[in-house]
């Protein structure tokens, strides 16, 4: 007989380490508590979160839920050994999909899932987590860690987060009465965010660069080190427009499919958009990988944000407020374009981009 069938096979034998689980959570509490707010005391550990409507002010609440992950932007932060912001990452793209409804994100839960914990991996995944809770303003109040030996190889791990939010009833977007004429602004993005970086991994493969090499469009930065640049989360302006000025009939968050994909989303029947490609500012990112990876315009507008993460439909009579208003609130909006009459495609473009 063996040692082990001597001596009894183990939880831990098999490469699932409760204990470490249970120290990776008394690790984050603290981090967890940093993202308390009303309606919720962001304390974790019980077989379920607990968040109060009542007590977060609202009346007669429509509830609003997304999940998302952040794809295979974590297999940068697994190679360079950067996971500290990956878990922002994580959050926008949850609670970027609630704001473009008019619901303000309320609370949070996480899902990570790897081969074996590694002290201090999980614990900066959760730091990371909590600070994009901050920024959005929602509670961290539950989540899930999970060791899967023999799923997940190495150091390899994957990530999915939840996040609910609320409106009160008759305040969701997009509203109706979006016509031609209404004006299309843009918020810029902070780079590639969560989306298509399985090409994104390609051209940098094809270039032979390292993750520690400097990055050529962005200098004092290494490769990975920019392309980690977490996604903006777009909450906190937003809210705060939307409760001084009711023109604001839609919003689209530009992720996976860009600007072909995500604006129609948002367009009732009918109506088109048009959008002048010449108005936007792509970050230097693009251009790098639009020139080594000889990818086309058409392709860049349909895989990546190209330089706007957030789009604003806003009534003609009341695009100046409404841009005054995002201004006030730390944006620099810019005018992308208009509402049209729908033609063979929902969205049409002029100009170029500048990559």
């Amino acid at each position: 007989m063996t040692a082990e069938r001597n001596e009894g096979m183990t939880y831990a034998g098999a490469g699932v380490d409760i204990d470490a689980g249970n120290a990776m959570v008394e690790t984050i509490k603290p981090l967890v508590r940093a993202t308390r707010r009303p309606g919720a005391d962001a304390e974790i550990g019980g077989f379920g979160g607990l968040f109060d409507l009542k007590a977060a002010g609202f009346r007669d609440p429509i509830l609003v839920a997304a999940n998302d992950g952040v794809g295979t932007k974590v297999k940068i932060a697994i190679e360079t050994g950067r996971h500290d912001t990956i878990g922002i990452d994580l959050v926008a793209m949850c609670v970027n999909d609630i704001i473009v409804q008019g619901a303000e994100p309320l609370f949070f839960l996480d899902y990570f899932a790897t081969a074996k914990l590694v002290p201090g991996v999980g614990a900066d995944i959760v730091r990371g987590i909590a600070a994009g809770c901050r920024q959005a303003g929602c509670a961290l109040i539950g989540g899930e860690t999970a060791e899967m030996p023999g799923l997940y190889d190495g150091q390899d791990y994957d990530l999915a987060g939840f996040s609910v939010g609320a409106a009160e009833r008759g305040t969701l977007l997009p509203r109706d009465g979006i016509a031609p004429g209404d004006v299309v602004l843009g918020l810029a993005s902070s780079g590639v965010h969560s989306n298509g970086f399985s090409l994104v991994r390609r051209i940098v493969e094809r270039t032979g660069l390292g993750w520690d090499a400097p990055a050529p469009f962005w200098p004092g930065r290494s490769l990975g080190e920019a392309l980690l640049e977490p996604t903006r989360i777009y909450v906190k302006p937003l809210l705060a427009a939307l409760k001084v000025n009711d023109g604001i009939k839609a919003l689209a968050h530009i992720t996976g499919g860009g600007f072909p994909d995500n604006l129609p989303r948002v367009l009732p029947d009918g109506v088109g958009i048009s959008i002048d490609l010449d108005a936007v500012r792509p970050p230097p990112v693009f251009g790098w990988l639009a020139r080594e990876g000889g990818v086309a315009e058409a392709e860049m507008l349909r895989t990546f944000n190209c330089g706007i993460g957030m789009v604003v439909v806003s009534a003609p009579d009341k695009a100046e407020a409404v841009e005054a208003a995002l201004a006030q609130a730390g944006e620099a909006p810019v005018r992308l374009g208009r509402i049209t009459e729908r033609g063979p495609e929902p969205v049409t473009f002029t100009g170029s981009l500048a990559l």
